[in-house]
């Protein structure tokens, strides 16, 4: 057990008890735990394995590489549709956990399976991912803005397509760019 995480656990207000309970199924499988991204995660030699959050109106376990899985019992949920590796089984309640531990046991063995065969997702392309008319126009326009996008890493790059492509409007598409122009020049990502 981390001390890290005993921390997050305590804090937590609407999924205390269901977090306690993951964390041992979790524990009990010999994963190990740590703390990232402010989250409970278990480990195999290193690979993350799984994580606990809560929500709103559900907690989950989310595997990593959740994609490669079986899920015979089709319980693996893919938060959006731009969501290629990770799947989570979301719980309402502590009886739905204790009713699905021995499928949890049996996800997480599998889990562990995919590490240890070093089994990859294989991640979509970057050029496969739509490109918004407008960002396409203002590439066209301006040059150095393409040369800038071009030499951002994938995950940068993708980040800013999912981004404006996610605007309904052609006018929010089209602020959304112009907004994010200084950053792209400046080689940095939607985040940085």
């Amino acid at each position: 057990m981390n001390s890290k995480v005993d921390k997050i656990i305590n804090k937590e207000k609407k999924w205390k008890v269901e977090f306690e309970n993951l964390r041992q199924i979790a524990l009990d499988a010999g994963l190990t735990e740590e703390l990232k991204w402010g989250q409970p995660c278990y480990t195999y030699q290193e690979n993350n394995i799984v994580l606990i959050h809560g929500f709103k109106e559900y907690c989950a376990f989310l595997f990593f590489k959740g994609a490669l899985l079986k899920d015979p019992k089709g319980i693996l949920v893919q938060q959006t549709k731009n969501v290629q590796s990770a799947r989570q089984i979301r719980f309402t309640s502590l009886q739905e956990i204790t009713k699905k531990k021995s499928v949890l046991k049996t996800y997480i063995r599998e889990a562990i399976g995919v590490e240890k065969a070093g089994l990859k997702v294989n991640f979509k392309k970057t050029s496969e991912f739509e490109m918004p008319e407008e960002f396409i126009n203002k590439l066209d326009e301006v040059p150095e803005l393409k040369v800038a996008f071009d030499a951002l890493t994938p995950g940068r790059q993708k980040g800013y397509l999912l981004f404006f492509a996610a605007a309904k409007q052609s006018k929010t598409r089209e602020s959304r760019i112009e907004k994010y122009i200084p950053q792209i020049l400046k080689g940095k990502g939607l985040n940085d």
